[in-house]
């Protein structure tokens, strides 16, 4: 099983050696891929909207600009975001943004996207919240074409324009994967129709992850797709709500038995939140590269 590490933005504090230091010794202990969360602003509660699930003070770094940096001091690791709204981003302003880095990167870049659910984000960004979904899959279209054709036309409900040309293309062309986040009905239709793999958390039962992945290949199989192709990623915990989650990396019997049971339900990938590791308490640059190292240790072990 491949081991996905959600980088955290709380690591600017460590200043940009710090950044550097921890993104390439995620790459040196062995794991796969680095990801980065997305969030541009959180609201405040007011009178007509609840508080937001995360504070709204809480440190967030710009996604693709932390990859961006983070690319240019590793090599082999692979590079993403878990997950970037992308309906709340213009996906021509996006699609040129992710052929740079996957560019600049050698072809290292997967992208995650979800449809988000802060409307005051949207707001502050000058985008339609209720419009999201559509939005979301006319947008992926678009994608693929500014990565693999020569002219690009839109003419969907949403995106208009003619005869235009995106250059350079990325190294993976039109094949730089997409991978979709999300549980709802639509969210799943949507990875088994255009997406390359499914980002899952971790707070769902057993039997609805394998009644989500059906799902998914249902979709996949009405849209004439292989659903051989598309990938599986789960967290091995979602980040903690309480003080029982936030000792869960901690505790190296649950993190293996939670690798254990993603692999048994078919995933072919896990994550590691890494603000779920600080928040156990690893609150150094050198705490957290060692949970890191005994984490993949660990992992590595028990799934041989």
């Amino acid at each position: 099983m491949k081991l996905a590490v959600e980088f955290p933005s709380v690591s600017y504090r460590e200043g940009a050696a710090g950044i550097i230091r921890l993104a390439q010794e995620v790459e040196r202990i062995g794991f796969d891929q680095l990801d980065m969360f997305d969030h541009v602003v959180m609201g405040y509660a007011t009178d007509t909207r609840a508080a937001p699930i995360y504070p709204p003070q809480m440190p967030i770094m710009e996604a693709l600009m932390m990859l961006s940096f983070m690319a240019s001091v590793t090599t082999t690791i692979g590079l993403g975001t878990e997950v970037l709204v992308l309906p709340q981003r213009n996906p021509t302003l996006t699609a040129k943004q992710i052929s740079t880095l996957d560019t600049l990167s050698g072809g290292r870049v997967r992208l995650g996207v979800g449809v988000g659910w802060q409307e005051s984000e949207y707001e502050a960004l000058g985008e339609d919240f209720s419009s999201r979904g559509k939005r979301m899959d006319e947008a992926i279209n678009l994608l693929r074409s500014y990565w693999g054709d020569e002219r690009i036309d839109a003419a969907t409900e949403h995106y208009s324009f003619e005869a235009i040309a995106m250059e350079p293309k990325p190294p993976q062309g039109a094949s730089l994967p997409i991978w979709i986040g999300g549980h709802s009905s639509r969210a799943l239709r949507r990875v088994g129709e255009l997406g390359d793999g499914w980002l899952a958390t971790s707070r769902m039962s057993d039997e609805r992850a394998v009644k989500s992945k059906e799902e998914i290949f249902r979709h996949a199989e009405k849209a004439d797709r292989d659903p051989g192709n598309i990938g599986f990623q789960m967290m091995l915990d979602s980040p903690p709500t309480d003080d029982k989650g936030k000792q869960f990396y901690s505790d190296m019997d649950r993190v293996a038995s939670s690798a254990i049971r993603i692999q048994n339900l078919g995933f072919g990938w896990a994550t590691i939140n890494m603000t779920a590791i600080f928040q156990s308490g690893a609150r150094s640059i050198d705490a957290q590269v060692n949970v890191l190292g005994n984490i993949h240790d660990r992992i590595s072990r028990d799934l041989d």
